[in-house]
């Protein structure tokens, strides 16, 4: 190979790209039961912690952009599971609410990211690892998120790493000196 460097098995993007993948897949059944999808789920969990929110604050929550918000909350709304109504300050916005369907969610789907958690575990990554891990991705996407210079809502103290990638950086299983 004349480029290493796009060798798959050098690909940070590639490792990425199949575990949010497999999470994803991995949820399904727990979903299947519910008649949910994993982005319904993400949007009724933000609402679980803070119920009438406005779309903006989903989208942004969410990293997702408008176009791929509203027709999910449209589909959730024919579900029963949200409404969605003006807001009586700003009549362009739209306030998300969850229905009494959307709240009982909450407790029948408790258990849900624990089960999850447990079969990982089982397969062979420790609660220490998993506990490492949400920092560590915590950071890169802020990072990530600052290279699309969009706002990055997982750290608020994030700050830029201050060495340069030539310093002694392996990055896709490449050494940068």
């Amino acid at each position: 190979m004349a480029f290493p460097q796009l060798k798959l098995d050098n690909q940070l993007c590639f490792r990425l790209y199949t575990a949010a993948r497999l999470v994803t897949a991995s949820y399904t059944p727990y979903f299947k039961e519910f008649g949910i999808t994993y982005p319904q789920y993400l949007v009724l969990m933000l609402l679980w912690e803070q119920d009438n929110r406005i779309i903006s604050e989903i989208t942004e929550r969410l990293n997702l952009e408008t176009n791929t918000v509203t027709p999910l909350l449209q589909r959730m709304e024919k579900q029963g599971l949200i409404v969605r109504q003006k807001s009586q300050a700003d009549s362009r916005q739209r306030i998300i609410s969850l229905t009494g369907e959307g709240k009982r969610l909450e407790e029948k789907m408790k258990n849900v990211p624990n089960c999850l958690a447990q079969k990982i575990v089982d397969n062979g990554i420790s609660v220490d690892e998993l506990q490492k891990l949400m920092p560590i991705l915590d950071k890169f996407i802020c990072a990530i998120t600052n290279v699309n210079n969009r706002w990055c809502y997982f750290l608020t103290d994030y700050v830029s790493p201050s060495k340069d990638i030539s310093d002694n950086f392996v990055f896709a299983g490449l050494r940068y000196a």
